[in-house]
């Protein structure tokens, strides 16, 4: 539209701000390293912050990397949704169009909601995890573009962000960690005052070791100097850069206009303030150019010139001659991009909009939002509805603008922006008095609030009711974590409803009050689930109805297991099923087929969850797919099938990982330290469990993760570290919301902590205050584990004076509770039998049979360490208890036991077993003598010739049901045998066991071919 102009006041040379400078260098060189760099970068306005951006992204192309620019928008005192991200991954696409689509691929209807060119984002239920995943996406999606090239990401402005930026740019901060990545974002330090939004996230960033914040200091009179030369192309008179330096203070900006000023005769600027200084020289324009100035700045920071030329309404010459006139004295510059205009400097358009009358600026606005109505094409489509809706609003025309603000509201839930969304719907409830009755009969629900009841009428002619708003609000305060805000929204909508009988509307608040209740960590929610459970009983199926069952089923799965929990599971499925509303169908179906195993229904239960598991992936139904990853795993965990539980979870990661599901994550994360447990895989434990502390966005997967470390700490003899770990679990947890997946691990591991500390009293107190609690039905899986530490703990005791005292009524409790629980799968038959074998111990009466009998029942259950553990315990019996014929069988035990040890670094359980064996005099270690070594590396090993057998299939790749049709024998003969051979290698799986096979060449290659799979 324009010729060249001239820009005289910005100065051609580049003033001070080396050591920033070489700051940023430093980073864009630590970046091509594939080490991303974070800066964040203050100062006053006017200081230099963008010409700093500027300089260093001019360096950064010139060594070849890509700079996207995104910048904070503001209109009026509204921010845009995501605007930096959006404008710079826009950027990114014109730059790099065939990196991006490949990062992206398989998520665009997601990320779309960033970059809509990416096509139409995906419709549906929100969640919880939403804005999470959408983060999460974004993450990644940049750690692809930038593992090929290096990127400088700008984003100027953050003290005009929108909460919803602020959010992700904290998210990328904390948890981008590959990548050849600069992320630049600047900010005014001066108008960052102690209620400012920003300020939260500074203070946030600042505990960040991985970031640097510069500062932007004011020139001294050398770089004042130097920078008024540069814009006067000759040395200025000393008197003059004195005068200058006095005034401005060294602000870079205020420096130029004061320059220019004094060039051009205009004595004003030396004197009046530095805001007059400012209008000035835009009082020395034409009337016209005054006039699109003041148009240019009450429309935002950029302005499209179609949309500019609309409400100028001025002949296009004449708008032309004045943009110019505007351009040439530095007052507005080509919009990046070059489709609109907009401010030089955003200090100038601030003092012209603060100079307008009341009156001009709602006149304004109402022809920036005519012009916009009567063509949305003069805008960007993804800002068409907000900015449609901010100019309505400053127009102070109620009745135009509460319908434009629900619209925009939408379009920001759209878009996960839930802070925005909240943001505006509380402009609404403020404009809905002031708006007429004939505007709002008009009105619609456009997009009710999850299952929000419509009371059964048709959304098409049913009016929107203040109420609704109210129920949009209270969703978004809580998906934007503004609860306390959430929570009295839902206050004041109960309130509203005491004078309606409208049941599924309470009810459907009460559900919110309970969530918000125990996010904010008040209480358990109970309360407010049973009041709208109380509100829908005997109503007609509906998706309030199937929601609070629903919720109250899997409320109950989590605290009080039972009957009446499997009858509203089974009943929220019924309606659900009934109303059509499918995710909530899955949710109940998952806590129904959780419940069932519970009782004891293992394979009925199992195939509800496997179904849902197939289902929701196979629909790509993201929510349910994460909760469906962590609650099956966690099901087959609690029935001893770790090996099924790990090949879900893992496939479980793959899944959350791709579809950006964070903190379904860190659950997966911490239910697979605990399956790896099992399995004897610590090392993988460990690493999975700190992962889960790191993922987690929540309090339980840290907790989870923190009593993964105190149990593999404890067994592993740091004591110390164990209850360091103990109590970081028990402080993220806390007291307001108990639970028995929580609270009984918790209480083990406090016994186990006390009893290897010799504090046996304090374990005792612990153990009886869990009993006096009683173990709720469905709750074997952590109950066992307790019951068998505290007998064990007596067992141990057993020679200790002090410990007599109160022992018969401690054994009595533990025997009694597990008189009471249930042993439906093999691994708490077990336990049951090495619990009541420990009280044996305890009392002095344990027998070689009584440890034989549970040896046997661990040995085909793939549990190494509890295998080691009860091997052991045999070992003592039988030396204590049986004759010399029994020695050999003592050492063999003890052997494998202190080899299984070993591997896994229990050193406690590997020093008593080499103590035994010491004790006792048996051989534990490969005999030395000298003689022939044996022809057959598999006689050195001290493997039997059908021990030999099976490892040969073993190594060939076969399944226990396999081997056991190879040889004739049953499958749980095979798995015995499969546990013997891992302990005579002193490996941990088969893989390992394989291994070994192969390297020392056990058998040849023809011998290991593979037949069918079994």
């Amino acid at each position: 539209m324009l010729g060249a102009v001239e820009t005289r006041s910005v100065s051609p040379v580049f003033v001070g701000r080396a050591e920033e400078l070489g700051t940023l260098h430093d980073a864009l060189v630590r970046a091509c390293e594939g080490e991303p760099q974070a800066l964040l970068i203050g100062g006053e306005a006017g200081v230099g912050k963008t010409r700093l951006v500027e300089e260093f992204a001019a360096a950064a192309r010139r060594r070849g990397a890509v700079v996207a620019l995104g910048g904070c928008v503001e209109i009026g005192a509204d921010g845009l949704p995501f605007a930096p991200f959006s404008t710079a991954l826009r950027a990114l696409r014109r730059e790099l169009p065939a990196e991006l689509a490949a990062a992206a691929a398989g998520q665009e209807e997601e990320l779309a909601r960033l970059l809509p060119e990416l096509g139409e984002s995906r419709a549906g239920r929100h969640d919880e995890d939403g804005m999470a995943r959408l983060f999460e996406l974004t993450a990644r999606l940049l750690e692809r573009v930038t593992a090929e090239h290096t990127v400088v990401l700008a984003l100027e402005d953050l003290h005009w962000a929108d909460a919803s930026t602020r959010h992700l740019l904290s998210y990328l901060l904390r948890t981008l960690r590959t990548g050849r990545l600069v992320v630049l974002a600047t900010y005014r330090s001066d108008d960052i005052h102690r209620r400012h939004p920003l300020r939260p996230l500074l203070a946030e960033l600042d505990r960040l070791r991985t970031i640097r914040r510069l500062e932007l200091a004011r020139f001294n009179r050398d770089e004042v100097c130097r920078q008024v030369t540069g814009i006067l192309a000759h040395e200025p008179e000393p008197d003059r850069v004195d005068a200058i330096f006095e005034r401005s203070d060294g602000n870079a900006f205020f420096v130029e206009e004061l320059a220019v000023a004094a060039h051009e005769g205009c004595r004003t600027g030396l004197t009046d303030s530095l805001r007059d200084l400012l209008l000035v020289r835009v009082e020395g324009l034409p009337e016209t150019a005054q006039q699109v100035a003041r148009i240019v700045a009450e429309g935002g920071s950029t302005v499209e010139y179609r949309l500019l030329s609309a409400v100028a309404r001025l002949a296009e010459d004449d708008l032309i001659e004045a943009l110019r006139g505007a351009v040439n004295a530095s007052i507005l510059a080509p919009a990046p991009g070059g489709d609109g205009y907009r401010f030089r400097h955003s200090l100038v358009r601030e003092a012209v909009s603060d100079d307008l009358l009341p009156g001009e600026r709602s006149r304004l606005n109402r022809r920036y939002a005519e012009a916009l109505e009567s063509d949305p094409a003069l805008v960007p489509a993804d800002q068409r509805a907000t900015r449609l809706a901010s100019y309505w609003y400053h127009a102070h025309d109620a009745a135009k603008a509460l319908p434009a603000v629900l619209e925009a509201s939408v379009e920001a839930r759209r878009r996960h922006a839930y802070s925005e969304q909240l943001r505006l719907l509380e402009r609404a409830m403020e404009l809905w008095d002031a708006a007429p009755d004939a505007v709002r009969r008009t009105l619609r629900p456009v997009d009710y609030a999850e299952v929000y009841p419509p009371c059964g009428c048709d959304p098409a002619t049913t009016a929107l009711r203040y109420l609704d708003l109210l129920a949009e609000a209270a969703v978004a305060g809580r998906l934007c974590g503004e609860r306390e805000r959430a929570l009295k929204i839902t206050k004041r909508a109960l309130r509203l409803l005491e004078d309606e009988h409208d049941p599924l509307r309470a009810a459907w608040f009460w559900i919110q009050r309970s969530r918000l209740v125990q996010r904010l960590a008040r209480g358990d929610g109970w309360k407010e689930i049973a009041t709208a459970q109380d509100l829908v009983r005997g109503l007609p199926a509906s998706e309030v109805h199937a929601e609070v069952l629903a919720t109250v089923a899997h409320w109950s799965m989590l605290r009080l297991p039972g009957p009446e929990a499997l009858t509203a599971a089974e009943r929220a499925v019924e309606y659900a099923r009934m109303v059509g509303a499918d995710e909530i169908e899955y949710n109940a179906r998952l806590t129904l087929g959780g419940l069932m195993v519970e009782a004891g229904q293992i394979e009925a239960g199992l195939a509800h969850m496997y179904d849902v598991r197939d289902e929701v992936v196979a629909r790509d139904l993201a929510a349910v797919v994460g909760r469906s990853h962590v609650n099956l795993p966690s099901t087959l965990e609690g029935i001893g099938r770790s090996e099924d539980s790990v090949d879900i979870l893992r496939e479980g990661l793959r899944l959350t990982c791709r579809m950006g599901l964070t903190e379904s994550e860190g659950w997966v994360r911490g239910n697979l330290a605990e399956s790896l447990i099992s399995l004897g895989r610590w090392e993988e434990a460990a690493e999975s469990a700190v992962s889960a502390q790191r993922q987690g966005q929540t309090a339980a997967p840290y907790g989870s993760g923190a009593s993964t470390l105190a149990f593999l700490a404890l067994a592993r003899g740091e004591v110390t570290e164990a209850a360091r770990h103990l109590a970081e679990a028990r402080a993220s947890y806390g007291p307001h919301d108990p639970m028995p997946q929580h609270d009984l691990p918790i209480s083990c591991l406090t016994i186990a902590v006390a009893a290897a500390e010799g504090r046996l009293a304090d374990a005792r107190a612990e153990l009886a205050r869990t009993l006096e609690s009683g173990f709720p039905l469905g709750t074997q899986r952590y109950a066992w584990p307790l019951l068998l530490q505290a007998a064990t703990a007596e067992a141990d005791a057993r020679a200790l004076p002090a410990a007599r005292d109160g022992r018969e009524q401690v054994l009595d409790g533990i025997l009694s509770a597990v008189k009471r629980l249930t042993t439906h799968a093999p691994v708490w038959l077990a336990h049951e039998q090495w619990v009541r074998a420990e009280l044996h111990r305890a009392e002095g009466r344990s027998t070689p049979d009584t440890w034989s009998e549970v040896v046997t029942a661990f040995e085909p259950l793939s549990r190494p360490y509890d295998l080691a553990r009860v091997r052991y315990r045999l070992a003592e019996s039988l030396l204590t208890c049986a004759g010399e014929d029994e020695r050999e069988r003592a050492t063999e035990l003890l052997r494998l036991a202190r080899t299984v040890a070993r591997h896994l670094g229990a050193r406690p359980l590997a020093d008593a077993a080499t103590a035994l064996g010491r004790r006792a005099r048996l051989p534990l270690s490969p005999a030395t003598q000298p003689g022939p070594a044996p022809a057959d590396p598999a006689e050195a090993l001290g493997l039997t010739s059908r021990e030999r057998d099976v490892l040969r299939l073993v190594a060939a790749g076969h399944t226990n049901r396999r081997i056991a049709q190879e040889l004739f024998i049953s499958p749980k003969t095979a798995s015995v045998h499969v546990s013997n051979i891992l302990g005579k290698l002193g490996v941990s799986g088969r893989g390992e066991a394989a291994a070994v096979a192969h390297r020392l060449g056990l058998f040849p290659a023809e011998m290991l071919m593979p037949g069918p799979a079994g």
